[in-house]
């Protein structure tokens, strides 16, 4: 199997998308942010979903995505790419590393700036909770060296349930919904609690 079909075998997932073609560079704008916001990632121009290599003009995709990248995405998203041949069949393999730029925005349907994130195999706008976390970890607030009562019942909360959606803890913690906010993004910038992204809803969790 060449290096080429090992990556297709692996199918779509949190740092690897396909594509058939490039089409509309708002939309994969939409893809160059969300990899570059989360964990980076690679596409395969030329590839369908269900794995089949249909091959793609290299230059002409290239264009739209350095277009898409360019014009379409705040700041800019940094790539490299390669070709890949298989059989009479050509691949365009465009990488994305993390970036420390982050939030990187595109512009949704409607025509606003948002960031996007990847979670499992599709691209989603990030929650105002992550955002704020990038803001923070500009300038990051030093962690206390001890919590304060407001601090420690959030925490003792997270604890208890195991996982806990943000709604959930609005109801179950007595305090303003600001501040709740607030000291989730700090936990999460102080490496106490951990985000988590799953098909039915984002999840935080003691670390």
């Amino acid at each position: 199997m060449s290096t080429l079909q090992e990556l297709i075998a692996q199918g779509e997932h949190v740092q690897q998308d396909f594509k058939f073609r490039i089409d509309d560079q708002k939309k994969i704008a939409r893809t160059l942010c969300a990899f570059a916001n989360t964990k980076g990632g690679r596409l395969l121009i030329g590839v369908k979903d269900n794995r089949k290599v249909a091959g793609c003009n290299p230059e002409e995709e290239f264009h739209m995505i350095e277009g898409a990248a360019q014009l379409f995405c705040q700041p800019e998203v940094n790539f490299t790419s390669k070709v890949w041949q298989d059989d009479f069949r050509l691949v365009l393999e465009i990488n994305i590393e993390p970036s420390e730029l982050k939030p990187h925005k595109a512009k949704d349907d409607e025509g606003r700036w948002k960031s996007y994130v990847r979670i499992d195999d599709h691209t989603t706008a990030a929650n105002k909770i992550l955002e704020n976390v990038w803001k923070e970890q500009k300038k990051p607030q030093a962690k206390p060296e001890k919590f304060d009562e407001e601090e420690l019942s959030v925490l003792r909360l997270i604890r208890e349930e195991g996982m806990i959606t943000l709604s959930k803890l609005y109801r179950k913690a007595n305090l303003p919904l600001r501040k709740i906010d607030r000291l989730i993004v700090l936990f999460i910038c102080w490496d106490l609690v951990e985000m988590i992204f799953q098909n039915d809803g984002t999840f935080y969790k003691i670390k």
